[in-house]
């Protein structure tokens, strides 16, 4: 793909997607490319080129995407800073008769991007809404990981903090199902000692930076392995990451049962301190998680 715009009349559109039907007062979610801008389907397109305006996160971005492929339609910023206010304005357009596009600035809005609530204003209206699917990076990262399972779980971004950070990777450490992370480049490397503190060494990690775009790269490695992977390049904290993480045993999670069975047992005779302290030399779990744990339970008592 050049630099120079395409025009979308000048692409061979399949008779399929110019045969089917694309009905008025309808908001279309449009999964936009996340790095390669060929990525972007013919349906995406003629939608793109059918409806009265574009819903969209960054306006300078979607207004680039379109220039591209020839478009020009008006634009309605519809950021995380302004999604319930913006769904009045889409209500009220769609309930005229308008075809509205809604964007966010790479993959599927409302995974880890604006439009949840647009999305669910919009239903509770009783309106149509009509998803058109296409580039996501965690499903783009899960088909290249090699990771065997038949589940996995979409964590997103980790909390900033890192006390809250622990906190939520604990819940997690029983989970099974292959786990995906995404992180921004500047946070990567707590990321990384967050889950090397977290869970087993042995786990395996994929690393998928910079997914479709021309320094692309995707790494496997155990965990132990992954902060001196980092380290070895310092590219390697530029750019998008998505994480995956390979889910518990189901003999880690027998254990982690068996702990929290120990533990609640002992909070019933002893203070928080104590029986955490005691549960990690019955069972072998580490003390600090069954601390939080115990003020959890202690707290929802």
């Amino acid at each position: 793909m050049t630099a120079q715009a395409t025009s979308i009349a000048s692409l061979p559109v399949l008779g399929e997607t110019a045969s089917q039907t694309y009905p008025i007062a309808t908001l279309y979610v449009v999964a936009t490319p996340i790095g390669n801008v060929a990525d972007i389907s013919l349906r995406a397109l003629h939608v793109l080129s059918l409806v009265d305006a574009v819903a969209c996160e960054d306006t300078r971005n979607t207004a680039h995407l379109l220039t591209r492929f020839g478009l020009n339609k008006p634009l309605i910023a519809a950021h995380q800073h302004n999604e319930r206010e913006v769904a009045e304005t889409l209500i009220a357009r769609l309930r005229a008769g308008e075809r509205i596009a809604l964007v966010s600035d790479a993959g599927t809005p409302a995974v880890s991007d604006p439009g949840a609530r647009i999305v669910d204003a919009v239903r509770a209206a009783g309106l149509r809404v009509m998803p058109l699917p296409g580039p996501s990076a965690a499903v783009t990262a899960l088909s290249a990981s090699g990771l065997v399972n038949d589940q996995f779980l979409f964590v997103g971004f980790l909390p900033s903090k890192a006390k809250q950070r622990e906190g939520v990777l604990q819940r997690l450490r029983a989970m099974t199902a292959t786990m995906v992370f995404y992180e921004a480049p500047h946070r990567i490397v707590d990321c990384v000692a967050a889950l090397a503190a977290a869970f087993e060494p042995a786990r395996q990690v994929v690393f998928a930076r910079e997914l479709t775009k021309l320094f692309e790269e995707i790494h496997r490695c155990p965990l132990s392995e992954a902060a001196g992977w980092l380290a070895a390049d310092a590219h390697r904290e530029k750019g998008e990451y998505v994480l995956l993480l390979e889910g518990a045993p189901e003999a880690e999670q027998e254990q982690d049962v068996e702990a929290e069975r120990v533990l609640s047992i002992l909070l019933a005779e002893l203070p928080v301190k104590q029986a955490a302290a005691l549960a990690a030399q019955i069972t072998g779990r580490k003390k600090n998680a069954l601390y939080d744990r115990a003020l959890q339970l202690k707290a929802g008592a």
